[in-house]
């Protein structure tokens, strides 16, 4: 397995059919409801689009992107994209970092300077990492899930490349969203090489196995996570179960997607 460099190049065909889409998005009615209550705000949609359309400049944000080192490898049968960007220092702890839903690798960009050196901004060499920032599959420049669930077994496609393709024994791993479920089983199927794990949220599957000896704060978590479920979590059950019908309307319509992105964003 080896990794070759890969620079992000979208065709001026994809951005014209996207100029084209956005001039004729085609808006719900009108609604007195436009506080986000039942959804994405369609005065902030409109908002959001028109700078889309007329204000945004994806080649800006291309050449901003290719700044950073990138690279795809075929790992385990599947392609993914990644960041690596080596520490500063004698012995940097390779860090493995990885996004959720529904943002991307550009989670991280801001973070990673401080992480590979942190003596440029205050803090102590000897605490340098070798970053790696890969996309999961499915998102961004990675291949597609080969088959449904796949979710659950990115840990261990991590560990291949962090260890297969990167050649690193032992390394840490942070992940946030669905990057907490993945990272807690990159732990789970391989403690010997992951030195430590960081996570921003409990991952979410624990709030459907309750250990029965809870705390009071602890029942108050679970009690929180089960209203979100009730008032925030039809998206989920959506793509869970009918991914195929949903994909139709987000493929063709850009308007469509970022109305289903910021609601979760805003959420």
């Amino acid at each position: 397995m080896r990794a070759e460099p890969f620079v992000i190049d979208v065709p001026q065909i994809t951005l014209d059919d996207l100029q084209a889409r956005l001039t004729r998005a085609r808006w719900p009615d009108p609604s007195a409801e436009d506080d986000w209550t039942s959804g994405a705000s369609p005065g902030y949609l409109r908002e959001l689009t028109a700078y889309w359309r007329d204000g945004f400049d994806w080649r800006a944000q291309e050449r901003a992107l290719n700044r950073v080192p990138q690279f795809r490898a075929d790992v385990d049968g599947i392609g993914v994209h990644f960041i690596h960007v080596r520490g500063k220092g004698d012995r940097p702890l390779p860090l493995i970092l990885t996004h959720g839903y529904p943002d991307s690798f550009v989670r991280f960009l801001k973070v990673i300077p401080l992480l590979t050196d942190p003596a440029a901004h205050g803090a102590d060499a000897a605490d340098a990492f070798d970053v790696v920032v890969p996309s999961i599959p499915g998102f961004g420049f990675s291949d597609k899930p080969p088959r449904h669930g796949f979710t659950f077994r990115v840990g261990s496609l991590w560990h291949s490349l962090m260890t297969g393709v990167l050649g690193y024994e032992r390394y840490g791993a942070h992940g946030g969203d669905w990057g907490t479920t993945i990272t807690e089983q990159l732990a789970r199927d391989h403690a010997r090489a992951v030195a430590g794990i960081h996570l921003t949220d409990v991952p979410f599957w624990h709030v459907f196995q309750p250990p029965s000896d809870l705390e009071r704060d602890e029942r108050a978590f679970l009690e929180k996570n089960a209203a979100w479920q009730k008032t925030e979590a039809a998206y989920a059950f959506i793509q869970g179960t009918r991914p195929l019908t949903l994909a139709a309307g987000l493929r063709d319509s850009p308007v469509g997607l970022a109305a289903w992105l910021i609601d979760k964003f805003h959420a």
